[in-house]
């Protein structure tokens, strides 16, 4: 961004108009590379395509989670004392040598692959942390210094309808590229002399990936930090351990002694690990009301397709009422989901959970609205990293929970009915732990209710700066 971009930017900021802003066009631009993962609808069998074991699979993708959950807040606390252009540049490279990673690996030795794939997800978590908050502090930073602040709604919508095109776009070519019949088929109408085989197409996702990386890597490049300085004032170009744990600990002092950035933080982490299990286990769901294996596909598709007018709502809904009176419209809306996913009705069963991806929409959308509003720039990305934070330890808490549930539920009705085939008692087994989950996250609102709602009464804290 040379003089004459910055001179236009401010122009434009002081006109009101943020999608004029280049660090805004950017971070969108970012938030639909770095995202649009071309793998993800082939993401398990890819694994084992490589020659992993299901053991492997999810041993490695544990790493991937604890890389994030470890790295999280110190990236946080870098970004605000480095600057999250920097940041963001190094999430960029990382993707890149995460994909060349697995990209070029040869298949053959088990050993080498393994090891490969553990390195990528480790350095595909390290990414994943470096960027929560990271871009978004950038970004909604960049509205505060051109007078647009009130705008952050317009270009969370703007970006999350950007990132579902992308995010449809990378599904359903990830998965054609993956097909070896497809692709070779699609050679053969363009009469070209060539045939591909399996080693060779699974690669065509991840280098797609890859080419988003540079993409991605370009974008970043082209940032600035909005207010023209690499960090806070005060703070060293290379912050010592000290600075960055002091910090953390501000932050953190600031979110406990905070009525309104604690309630957000902790009604926003119950409904979206909850909400985020649902979404996990959705394939499973649907087998069991009757819906095809084929039709898996197409409902992503769909799922994307509605994700494209969510935004919209979500800002509406943002603009016209309260922060309380959208958490117990989404509380609502989220336990009646629940309860009727708990029903397992075939072929309408599908209404419900459609209502979950929504819900978890709105939970994202309103989570980054109202706690970037009231939070101080200084200490934004560390703040939304302790958000990253909790969202992903109570995602992998209640993982560890239903799995709980399905072995207790599977050890009860193989002893009840010993005649049963083992297909139909896993099926059952994930009917009776699905049941519990309308009454946990019922538990959980009324838990985090309690613990806020006195504190939010007592200060009179509704919104507002800190």
């Amino acid at each position: 961004m040379d003089g004459s971009d910055a001179m236009k930017d401010r122009k434009q900021g002081a006109k009101g108009v943020p999608f004029a802003l280049t660090n805004i066009r950017l971070f969108i631009l970012f938030r639909v590379l770095f995202n649009a993962r071309f793998y993800y609808p082939v993401f398990t069998v890819l694994f084992l395509d490589y020659g992993l074991t299901l053991e492997q699979f999810a041993f490695l993708n544990a790493v991937w989670a604890a890389t994030i959950v470890l790295a999280e807040v110190p990236s946080g606390a870098l970004a605000d004392l480095l600057g999250r252009r920097l940041l963001l540049v190094v999430t960029s490279l990382l993707m890149i040598a995460e994909m060349l990673l697995i990209g070029l690996v040869p298949v053959g030795d088990p050993r080498v692959v393994f090891w490969a794939f553990f390195a990528n997800r480790v350095l595909s978590g390290l990414a994943e942390a470096l960027a929560s908050g990271a871009d978004e502090a950038l970004a909604y930073d960049t509205l505060v210094a051109h007078g647009c602040a009130g705008d952050w709604p317009r270009v969370l919508e703007v970006q999350m309808r950007a990132q579902h095109f992308g995010y449809m776009v990378a599904m359903t070519l990830g998965a054609v590229v993956y097909d070896v019949d497809a692709v070779n088929r699609l050679l053969d109408w363009m009469a070209l002399p060539l045939v591909v085989d399996q080693q060779t197409t699974m690669r065509f996702p991840i280098l797609l990936t890859l080419l988003f990386g540079l993409l991605a890597l370009a974008v970043t490049l082209r940032m600035r930090e909005p207010h023209g300085q690499c960090r806070p004032s005060g703070h060293s170009c290379r912050p010592t351990p000290r600075e960055v744990t002091r910090l953390i600990g501000r932050a953190a002092g600031w979110i406990v002694r905070t009525p309104m950035a604690l309630a957000i933080i902790l009604f926003a982490m119950t409904f979206d690990h909850t909400l985020r299990m649902v979404v996990t286990l959705a394939s499973k769901y649907y087998r069991l009301i009757d819906l095809p294996d084929a039709s898996f596909g197409l409902l992503g598709s769909a799922v994307a397709v509605i994700g494209l007018f969510v935004p919209g709502m979500a800002r509406i809904m943002a603009e016209r009422f309260s922060p309380g009176r959208n958490a117990l419209l989404l509380g609502v809306a989220s336990l009646a989901s629940l309860a009727l996913l708990t029903l397992f009705v075939p072929y309408f069963g599908l209404m419900p959970m459609v209502a979950v991806f929504v819900c978890l929409m709105l939970t994202s959308f309103f989570t980054s609205h109202y706690l970037n509003r009231i939070t101080v720039s200084e200490q934004r990305a560390t703040v939304l990293s302790f958000k990253g934070l909790s969202f992903n330890a109570a995602y992998g808490a209640i993982g560890l929970v239903f799995a709980g549930l399905v072995n207790h539920s599977h050890g009860h009705f193989a002893a009840l009915h010993p005649e049963w085939p083992q297909g139909l008692v896993e099926d059952q087994a994930f009917k009776a732990a699905m049941g519990y989950l309308p009454w946990y996250l019922l538990l959980g609102l009324i838990l985090v209710c309690l613990m806020c709602l006195p504190r939010l009464v007592k200060t009179g804290q509704e919104s507002g700066p800190p």
